[in-house]
């Protein structure tokens, strides 16, 4: 099996020794409802399909990823310092053949690199973390210019899909006036976001103004992608990136 036939490779100008990689829904050998390459064994997946599923990536990836344990939070992680998983929402690394990961299933999932390849990281980007500054956090983290920095953009609810409360509205629009053209008025009291350009918003304001990727709905493309939103219970996907040795 062949599974990078079922993974989409980042279309952003990254360091050659900077290497990414975003896995689909498809590939792996969990069953329904978390056919078939579910990454996370949080979801109620056979432990036995999820650590297989994960044993597929091993011909592909340098080392063992860093997996999160994902809060919506706005911790950042270190991969050449974790030695079991940490409780985080944003992982960096220095270190070459250390992985970074961020799993994924409506949430953003961001890539993060600079142009000398010396740093890299992975953001899991819900509405609540991006909201919160997890992209804040992870630039703070990686201690350079930010605009010596590119992001990528993976597979997250489409604008056309993520609908949204007055409450989550108000707390965008109260930290960053410029939020208020994210939203588009749906029904009564409720909004369609986009989390793409929201979190656009926030990498610019830092200087990160290389933004590539975005536009693939998860919500809406049920053979490629799980969506949390559309099916409840489903696997997650991984967006995975790491530094050549």
């Amino acid at each position: 099996m062949n599974l990078l036939e079922h993974c989409i490779i980042p279309d952003w100008p990254a360091p050659k020794n900077v290497k990414a990689l975003q896995t689909t829904r498809n590939g792996g050998i969990s069953v329904a409802p978390y056919d078939s390459l579910n990454l996370s064994s949080n979801v109620g997946d056979a432990p036995l399909a999820v650590a297989r599923n994960r044993m597929l990536l091993a011909p592909i990836l340098p080392s063992e990823p860093v997996w999160l344990k994902q809060v919506h939070g706005v911790v950042v992680a270190n991969a050449t310092q974790a030695e079991c998983w940490p409780e985080a929402d944003a992982c960096i690394s220095t270190q070459p053949g250390a992985v970074c990961v961020a799993t994924t299933a409506d949430c953003l999932p961001i890539l993060l690199c600079n142009d000398k390849g010396s740093v890299i990281s992975a953001v899991h980007a819900g509405w609540r973390g991006l909201c919160d500054g997890v992209i804040e956090h992870t630039v703070r983290a990686m201690d350079v210019p930010p605009n010596t920095l590119m992001a990528w953009l993976g597979p997250a609810i489409g604008a056309q899909a993520f609908e949204v409360g007055d409450e989550v509205r108000t707390e965008f629009v109260v930290k960053d006036p410029h939020a208020t053209a994210a939203f588009v008025s749906d029904t009564a009291g409720k909004w369609l976001a986009n989390i793409y350009q929201l979190a656009g918003l926030r990498l610019n304001a830092l200087g990160v103004t290389r933004v590539y990727g975005g536009g693939l709905c998860t919500y809406t493309d049920s053979v490629n992608f799980f969506s949390y939103r559309r099916d409840n219970i489903t696997g997650r996907m991984g967006s995975f990136i790491w530094l050549d040795k």
